[in-house]
């Protein structure tokens, strides 16, 4: 009797406690108990305080926005960025999204906040971020992959909070650059050429030019060329002139901006000099010219290199460049690459207006054009380049909106033009001056220049 009233109680208590678990369980929230969500902790951590900031991606007013058409502000931010196609050509190319959920490999994001190039395969897909900044530590990079392998959601906590406390660097901390190797000591033929390790102040953006002899004795074909910069570089490119009478002083740098941010007026001066030989806004970049094709370059031959580099941090960091030119036996180069230079120089922009203008260039042969890039002052807002004439008239095959950093495109598939065909550029201009502008070297004056390389069939 006894063992039946004990196995009553027992069975009672057991379907009190189900009951009661059961109970607890369908009134617990489902949201965790601080209510904050991993993207928000995201955006308060990471993007507002590195990204959407002034300059960068803190609103479409910012002057690279036309460039990335990205904003971290905290009211957009997500929308901006899960499931939307990027702009990089070569991100979209290989099928990336900006956050592709569930898929950090295919999120152009992930790939931008790794400085690593080996990390994506050696693939370059624009410039690291946040550019200026310090790179993130290895826990904040591993929160943002994991909130994007959990579907990147914009509520909920999927990804260890306690990640984005962790310091510990993702590249080194030291000042431990080790310069690329020459082509000699690569066991081939070339020049390297470099730009002394030189300081940039905090909370500043340094872009000097310094003019190097190659060291060629006599006449040399290159074939290659071969970029190394330090982090937080913006870009390296090198320049010809088109008036070599008008050389400044050799291994001189010569500043852009002065202390005070304002433009060194000298230096500006000289740029109007300038024609387009190679480079770009990778860190480490690499350009090979096509098959039986070289640039030629004359008997004690010098060049302008230009690095760029900004800081946003609050320390002093440090710009560094070298560059390799590799050359070829004069008997394998079946075309000498040439350098385009079509200049407007017929420019009316009438004050306080937004003008476009257009002008079209021909070639006087059949050429293949390998690359391109522009050239304006402050009041360029846009640059487009299109093919003039032919089976393809009309067709778009550059775009910039960045006038002091103009995008470089190199053509994998030559783009082939017959004699008479050639290019079209069309400028907008937003004078917001009281004065009118025309074609001039000064700050106040304007350009229309189409760069590139081609070579004659």
């Amino acid at each position: 009797m006894k063992k039946h009233i004990y196995r009553s109680i027992i069975l009672a208590i057991s379907g009190l406690l189900i009951i009661t678990a059961c109970s607890k369980k369908m009134v617990e929230p489902v949201e965790p108990v601080n209510n904050i969500s991993s993207f928000s902790l995201m955006q308060d951590k990471i993007f507002t305080s590195s990204c959407a900031i002034s300059g960068c991606h803190a609103s479409n007013t910012d002057a690279t926005f036309r460039q990335h058409g990205l904003i971290l502000e905290k009211s957009v931010a997500y929308e901006s960025l899960v499931g939307i196609t990027p702009v990089n050509e070569l991100s979209k190319a290989d099928g990336h999204l900006r956050v592709k959920a569930f898929k950090s490999l295919e999120s152009l994001l992930y790939h931008k906040l790794n400085w690593d190039v080996a990390h994506h395969g050696g693939k370059q897909y624009g410039l690291p971020m946040p550019l200026g900044k310090a790179a993130l530590s290895v826990g904040q990079i591993e929160f943002v992959r994991r909130w994007i392998e959990a579907g990147a959601p914009k509520t909920g906590e999927v990804a260890d909070a306690k990640l984005l406390d962790d310091k510990t660097p993702s590249v080194s901390t030291t000042d431990d650059f080790k310069p690329m190797n020459s082509p000699q000591t690569e066991g081939v033929d070339g020049y390297q050429l470099k730009v002394d390790k030189f300081s940039v102040a905090a909370n500043f953006e340094r872009e000097l030019f310094v003019r190097r002899n190659v060291g060629n004795t006599s006449e040399i074909y290159i074939n290659r060329i071969k970029l190394q910069s330090r982090q937080n570089s913006h870009h390296m490119v090198l320049y010809d002139y088109q008036d070599r009478t008008k050389l400044p002083v050799l291994d001189q740098v010569r500043d852009l901006r002065n202390p005070d941010n304002g433009l060194n007026f000298n230096t500006f001066i000289q740029m109007g000099n300038h024609i387009f030989l190679g480079g770009g806004t990778q860190s480490n970049q690499e350009y090979v010219f096509p098959e039986g094709t070289a640039l030629l370059l004359p008997a004690n031959y010098s060049m302008d290199l230009n690095p760029h580099y900004f800081n946003k941090t609050n320390m002093v960091l440090y710009g560094e460049n070298y560059v390799n030119l590799y050359t070829t036996q004069k008997a394998k180069v079946k075309y000498v690459v040439k350098t385009i230079n079509f200049p407007n120089q017929n420019l009316i922009i009438p004050a306080n207006k937004v003008t476009v203008i257009s002008s079209d260039f021909t070639f006087k042969t059949n050429v293949k054009i390998v690359s391109l890039t522009s050239h304006t002052h402050k009041f360029g807002e846009k640059y487009v380049i299109k093919i003039f004439g032919g089976a393809r008239n009309g067709e778009i095959v550059y775009e910039n909106t960045d006038w002091e950093h103009p995008a470089v495109i190199n053509f994998s598939t030559p783009i082939s033009l017959k004699k008479d065909e050639g290019l079209t550029s069309i400028v907008t201009f937003n004078n917001t001056s009281n004065q009118k502008i025309t074609f001039g070297l000064t700050s106040d004056d304007e350009m229309d220049i189409i760069f590139g390389y081609y070579y004659e069939e």
